[in-house]
């Protein structure tokens, strides 16, 4: 009896151990795969080989494998068993081989392998200056507004709807859009934090502000149906979740509002390719738009995006794809040592809207780097046309230095500029703010001789000083060189201000029947004038008899 028995305790010991041991990888393996799943959901990176984010997150998997395979694969003495040792060793190797991929991948992404690739990405004509930009005899196309001011003339629209500033705030990401043929700014309403989503998730986003950097006005718009699906909701309405879950592959770069004609919203989101190697030279190969009212998207190819669409390419890929074109197109070792042709963009960049679309103009210069452009670029953001210029003049920053040395008693910082053509001159033309960030003053300079400065309180006004200091200095000419302004003593009989389009103009009426008009935003002085004032106008005349109104001074 007793030898029996002991047979019997001899049979049940193995197949306990070996019950763990499968137990142990079982909770491993259900660890592993609730790490990449929270890691997915949190990171959302693209599950494609040409995302670097992807290869590093199953890095982190599979070291977290195999430190559970260890800790849930010990014995009943709490030592790692050999079929234990086998996984992690397995985890360990598939660590190592994912790290050598991406590695290996990243090597040969280099520029130092794929200069060539990296320099053919953009294709760049030589342009006419003359020809590409009009004259300018009127300031009305231009955005000479930066993002700064836009806020803080977009946060004054909502300023007084008490029940929207308590739970929503405007985005500080505007675009710069142009609007059935105006330039435009726009930015939706955000959640103000985690508790105002709570409490209004259920109603959504409310509407977005417009910012008119020509006039410096801004207005709200409240939607019909809110918008649910934006970047700052969280969880599953959160846009860049809610696009990972149904484009589970693609690469995205940014996520940028804009408006269709009728003024609905959308965002839209480039999606990139990779060029060289596995993850280098990376480009847009087309968009994904997105309604955020009701979440739906659709893809479309590059080719294929609907022309209201303006921001295709953002500006800070567009500077990179011509900074790769600059600097590789000689060579990597040539950029490296003998800089022979090579070039760069500068620091910033600003805006101009030309023929119904949206482009980014920006300087070049050297690479040795210094304080003048061998002349410009201009790159469209919907379909990356790139035109350069060689125009050798002042760098921006240099031309914002000049002006606010004009002004320099009022303490009056520059904006980035824009560039204009008036009588065939590569003219800055820039905004003058003070500490509070609002526009005080306008100023033009002159590219090639950036000792010419005009300052102006309206647009109009430093366009007419600007115009008279290129005719003193006999270095311009053309139509809008032509003279248009006039100056007269009159004695005011009436004054009105009428509402229209959103806009209050004032009507100035003499003694003598003739009509002065201006926008009260370009010159809110105008409220000090009273009947019977006797002043002197600076005007452009006008056929219909209601002259444009520059300036006057009484």
């Amino acid at each position: 009896m007793g030898k029996k028995k002991k047979k019997k305790d001899k049979i049940i010991e193995v197949p306990s151990g070996s019950h763990k041991i499968k137990k142990g990888n079982i909770i491993a393996l259900i660890i592993m795969i609730i790490v990449a799943a929270v890691l997915f959901y949190i990171c959302i990176p693209a599950l494609s080989i040409h995302s670097q984010s992807f290869w590093g997150i199953l890095i982190l998997v599979l070291l977290m494998g195999m430190l559970s395979t260890m800790s849930y694969g010990t014995d009943h003495r709490n030592m790692v068993t050999m079929d234990n040792t086998v996984t992690s060793i397995i985890f360990l190797v598939g660590t190592i081989v994912v790290a050598a991929i991406l590695l290996i991948g990243g090597i040969t992404s280099m520029k130092l392998f794929c200069a060539s690739k990296y320099a053919r990405l953009l294709t760049v004509e030589d342009g006419d200056f003359n020809t590409d930009i009009v004259e300018t005899d009127s300031i009305n196309d231009i955005a000479i507004m930066d993002t700064k001011t836009a806020i803080i003339i977009g946060n004054r629209a909502i300023g007084t709807l008490t029940d929207i500033v308590s739970q929503f705030e405007v985005s500080t990401h505007y675009s710069q859009i142009d609007y059935n043929g105006r330039p435009m700014k726009v930015a939706p309403l955000e959640y103000a934090g985690l508790i105002k989503y709570f409490n209004n998730k259920q109603n959504g986003i409310p509407g977005y502000v417009m910012v008119d950097p020509v006039t410096n006005e801004a207005s709200y718009v409240e939607l019909d149906k809110a918008m649910k699906y934006t970047p700052s909701a969280y969880f599953n309405e959160d846009l860049r979740r809610h696009l990972r879950f149904q484009y589970p592959t693609y690469l995205f770069r940014g996520y940028f509002f804009e408006l269709d004609p009728e003024g609905n919203p959308y965002y839209i989101c480039p999606v990139l390719k990779a060029n060289a190697g596995m993850f280098g030279a990376k480009d847009v190969k087309g968009i994904v738009m997105c309604d955020p009212c009701t979440g739906d998207s659709c893809y479309y190819a590059e080719a294929d995006v609907p022309n209201w669409v303006d921001r295709v390419y953002d500006g800070d890929l567009l500077a990179k794809k011509y900074d790769w074109y600059g600097t590789l197109s000689g060579g990597f070792w040539n950029s490296i040592f003998g800089n022979k042709g090579c070039k760069k963009t500068t620091d910033d960049y600003g805006y101009k809207v030309i023929d119904g679309d949206v482009w980014i103009y920006t300087g070049v210069t050297s690479v040795n780097g210094d304080e003048s452009n061998i002349g410009f670029v201009l790159m469209n953001e919907r379909t990356a046309q790139t035109k350069y210029y060689q125009i050798a003049g002042a760098e921006e920053y240099s031309a914002m230095s000049s002006a606010q040395g004009e002004v320099q008693h009022l303490g009056y910082v520059a904006s980035f500029p824009s560039l204009i053509n008036i009588g065939g001159e590569p003219t800055y033309i820039m905004a003058m703010k003070d500490e509070a960030g609002l526009v005080k003053m306008y100023a033009m300079v002159n590219v090639v001789k950036y000792n010419i400065v005009a300052t102006g309180s309206t647009q109009r006004e430093a366009l007419s000083s600007y115009k008279k200091l290129l005719k003193e200095n006999g270095i311009a000419q053309g139509s809008a060189m032509e003279e248009t302004s006039k100056e007269s003593i009159i004695n005011i009989a009436a004054l009105r201000y009428v509402e229209t389009g959103g806009e209050t103009i004032v009507y100035i009426t003499d003694t003598q029947g003739n009509v002065y008009k201006q926008n009260f935003a370009e010159n809110e002085a105008l409220i000090f004038l009273q009947e019977g004032d006797r002043i002197t106008v600076n005007y452009e005349a006008s056929e219909d008899g209601i002259h444009n109104l520059i300036s006057y001074t009484k």
